[in-house]
């Protein structure tokens, strides 16, 4: 596992953004992992750019969603479909039929997730995941305790994570208590995965997924096992890391 520290919120996104845009560049039907949240807005602002001004082409690129609310309709305006139309894909040139999300309003949850686990394999497998961090150092919806052989399943969600989503909504009796996510063991199996942490209230999580014990009460920390898993981190987030790593500018 490679950490890169960056001096602002901006840098690291504008890395991130150009990460994926050379690997597109080098496989152009990559199958990319994508993660909701405001962590990878810069980075999506970046692939936008990208797109308009150097004409990154993303006409066959394959995409995975992480996650989504269960029981939030795809038109809802806090689910993640929306989240990725609206910053993201309304603004490139990547075919709808090509975006995979979770979805919420699935008659059956637990088929629908067989299904999407399905769908990955037949597109080959996700090349490039994109992943933040919750501040209990939960990937995807993953909380603490997650399996490391969990795959694509309903979940619970903590009551750290529905209280930090809360600002998404009118109100904390507002979000959903349950969602479908991408399991741990689907995740481990990305190619290359990358995971964006910003601002002071990551730091614990990011000192214990990156010098803490690989555990599953901390799930980020299991990624210290993937042969390619690059974490950038923004300096408010890296406040509390003691080791030496290597700082970018972007």
């Amino acid at each position: 596992m490679e950490v890169l520290l960056f001096e602002t919120y901006e840098e690291m996104s504008r890395y991130a953004g150009r990460m994926i845009g050379d690997r597109m560049k080098a496989k152009p039907n990559l199958v990319l992992g994508l993660a909701t949240g405001s962590t990878p807005l810069g980075t999506y602002k970046e692939l936008i750019r990208l797109h308009r001004e150097e004409g990154l082409d993303f006409s066959k690129v394959v995409t995975f969603n992480l996650d989504e609310y269960l029981g939030i309709a795809p038109t809802h305006d806090q689910s993640y479909r929306y989240f990725m139309d609206t910053n993201l894909f309304n603004h490139i040139n990547i075919k709808k039929a090509n975006t995979h999300l979770p979805d919420g309003k699935a008659k059956d949850p637990a088929k629908f997730c067989l299904e999407y686990e399905k769908a990955i394999k037949s597109a080959g497998g996700i090349d490039f995941q994109v992943l933040g961090i919750g501040g209990n150092g939960h990937i995807a919806f993953n909380e603490p305790g997650s399996p490391r052989s969990s795959r694509t399943r309903v979940v619970n969600l903590d009551e750290e994570t529905i209280k930090d989503n809360s600002r998404f909504f009118a109100a904390v009796a507002e979000v959903p208590r349950q969602a479908l996510s991408l399991g741990m063991a689907t995740i481990m199996e990305a190619r290359e995965v990358i995971l964006l942490a910003n601002k002071a209230n990551k730091a614990d999580a990011i000192v214990r997924s990156v010098e803490g014990p690989a555990t599953e009460q901390v799930p980020a920390s299991i990624l210290q096992g993937h042969p390619r898993a690059t974490f950038l981190v923004e300096k408010e987030a890296a406040a509390k890391l003691k080791g030496k790593y290597r700082k970018v500018r972007a």
